[in-house]
């Protein structure tokens, strides 16, 4: 094959590290590379160097005459003021560019939802992310290099990106280079996978399923100090071998390697055992939405819910932005009334969630990660096995270097690590996880999800992840048309409904003609005075929260002061902190019913 660029002993080091030592790496044409490794190891930093944006210490990139090059960047930002149909068709008039098969495409695929003549700074930061890969996308490009270009991605959109890089190019012409932790994706995608660690980058053929196949040989064949790491790769291989729900095709490599390595490798999950411990934890009774309806003002949000969730019931939910699913968690967790029917709650439950905001971290943000860990319980349950905090903090893959490290100081994977560690710790019976994949690297969701196939509790999930959905849950819901709908089929099948709905059979023009009539920026059904207010009431209130949250927080500290025998200033004290909870209680309704508003 005919060769586009690549890197002869490239060296680069920072002040405190070498990233790359001696690497030699090339694509040619019909590559199409997946990169994996650690956060932190120097994946991003591969895609700049290669695509010249830095240059190495020593050693050089070489390119063939005449290649493009396009890449979708974390850091890339569009001018606030460039108008998103401009972005997309470089300024063009309708009748120039609607016959572009390519443009039309990419608007379908990302940009339905936004508004075709606001600017960059109106739109939601998701929006402006979608309109960067959409202006990458619409360009002719030999090689595209793509930094996590599923961020800010719904289900649909990623099924989307796959099969439009698929599609792109011949088989034996251009070249692709991804970043990304979606696993679901990479397997799409990718014919090639790089491994990025230890200052080297090891190729694998194949896509994610064959490159997880192939490090399992390595080291079963080398039986070194990877055993811990080598248990994780064979319990994913097991999984990926017996096949997601609903999947249309086998993971693409050797079967019979396959068979070998995970002859005697158990289920993921013992679902009977675990049922038992779900029950005997929760009793029989745990949440049952009742004929439930959620609306705010004259917006209704779900409508006619009825769902039982069972002791031990793993469940993913999948949905649009805006569809209602943060408003389903809400009746979930308690911190949301419906506005009609009923939500009965089982008398022992004790719920946790893994939101997005990092909450259960604010406290402690000055707290070096070893004092955090040394007030918690001694020991945890998982698995059959009792393991120290110490021990989870190993397999959640923190360093010993890293304990000392105050937790305002750790990158935002490593917080999510410590989020998730935290709440496990506290023992919940009902977990609920928002978004989980943030942040992490597809080694670190692999430990995640060998700890979560050992909980013995209910477990809710809300992601676009969907190799997450389908690794840990065993059912999957929609929410389509304020309504909740069981997926037999799982992913698959709420895309096929997702198609049926129509959205996407809109044509290119007819979609943004109907998004200038009836849309706004961020928030639809609202415009003018009343979209700034509501957008500059969101981006407040959740300082807003904080700071009723520090308020709450200083009137416990002045109870733990106060004096015991002093019961009218302890009643005082007591009327305060109801008051202050109150507040607080409203400022979080107002803010979900703000986010879903928004559609944020």
């Amino acid at each position: 094959m005919a060769h586009l660029l690549g890197g002869e002993s490239l060296h680069l080091e920072y002040p405190t590290r070498v990233i790359f030592d001696k690497v030699t790496i090339g694509i040619n044409e019909g590559d199409r590379i997946g990169v994996v490794g650690r956060n932190g190891d120097g994946k991003s930093t591969l895609l700049r160097l290669l695509s010249g944006r830095i240059e190495p210490d020593s050693g050089r990139v070489t390119r063939r005459n005449g290649v493009t090059l396009g890449m979708l960047d974390q850091a890339d930002l569009l001018p606030e003021d460039l108008v998103v149909s401009d972005a997309i068709t470089d300024g063009r008039d309708e009748h120039e560019w609607a016959g572009d098969a390519r443009i039309r495409d990419v608007i379908d695929g990302l940009l339905l939802d936004v508004p075709w003549e606001a600017t960059i700074g109106q739109l939601s930061g998701g929006q402006r992310r979608r309109v960067a890969l959409a202006k990458l996308l619409v360009g002719d490009w030999d090689v595209i290099f793509l930094d996590e270009p599923t961020n800010h991605l719904d289900v649909e959109g990623i099924a989307w990106l796959a099969g439009h890089l698929k599609k792109r190019w011949s088989a034996n012409s251009g070249g692709l280079v991804v970043v990304t932790h979606d696993r679901w994706f990479l397997d799409e995608v990718s014919t090639d996978t790089w491994e990025v660690h230890d200052r080297i980058i090891e190729p694998f053929e194949g896509g994610y399923a064959a490159y997880i196949l192939q490090r399992v040989e390595r080291d079963t064949m080398a039986a070194t100090m990877e055993s811990k790491r080598q248990n994780l790769a064979r319990k994913e291989l097991a999984w990926l071998r017996r096949g997601a729900p609903a999947r249309s095709t086998k993971p693409k490599f050797r079967m019979d390697a396959a068979y070998e390595l995970i002859a005697n490798e158990p289920p993921p999950r013992d679902t009977v055992a675990l049922s038992q411990l779900a029950t005997a934890r929760l009793g029989k009774d745990v949440v049952d939405l009742l004929d439930v309806g959620v609306s705010y003002g004259d917006r209704e949000i779900l409508k006619d819910i009825e769902w039982r969730i069972a002791p031990g019931e793993r469940t993913g939910i999948l949905g649009v932005n805006g569809a209602g699913k943060s408003t389903l968690l809400a009746l979930i967790a308690g911190t949301l009334q419906p506005t009609t029917g009923r939500v009965k709650r089982g008398k022992t439950i004790r719920v946790a969630i893994l939101s997005q905001q990092l909450g259960e971290l604010k406290d402690i943000l000055d707290d070096r990660v070893m004092d955090v860990i040394a007030r918690q319980k001694s020991s945890y349950v998982t698995g059959g096995k009792e393991l120290t905090p110490g021990q989870l903090l190993e397999r959640m893959g923190f360093m010993t270097a890293q304990l000392s490290t105050p937790v305002k100081d750790l990158s935002g994977g490593q917080k999510r690590r410590l989020q998730l560690l935290l709440i496990l710790l506290g023992e919940p019976n009902v977990l609920i996880l928002d978004e989980p994949t943030n942040d992490l690297d597809t080694d670190i969701l692999a430990a995640i999800e060998d700890l979560l196939d050992s909980w013995p509790g209910t477990l809710i999930v809300v992601s676009h992840d969907r190799y997450l959905l389908e690794r840990v849950t065993d059912n999957q819901y929609g929410i389509l048309d304020k309504h909740m709908r069981h997926l037999p089929g799982g992913v698959e099948q709420y895309l096929e409904l997702r198609k049926k709905q129509g959205t996407r059979g809109q044509t290119v023009t007819e979609s943004h003609r109907a998004n200038s009539a009836t849309e706004t920026p961020k928030g639809a059904g609202l415009a003018g005075a009343e979209l700034r207010n509501a957008q500059k009431e969101y981006g407040s209130i959740g300082r807003r929260i904080e700071k009723a949250t520090a308020n709450i927080q200083g009137v416990h500290d002045r109870f733990a002061s106060h004096d015991q025998g002093d019961y009218a200033g302890l009643a005082e004290l007591q009327k305060e902190l109801g008051a202050l909870e109150a507040a607080k209680d409203e400022l979080e309704l107002r803010w979900l019913e703000l986010s879903e508003l928004l559609g944020e």
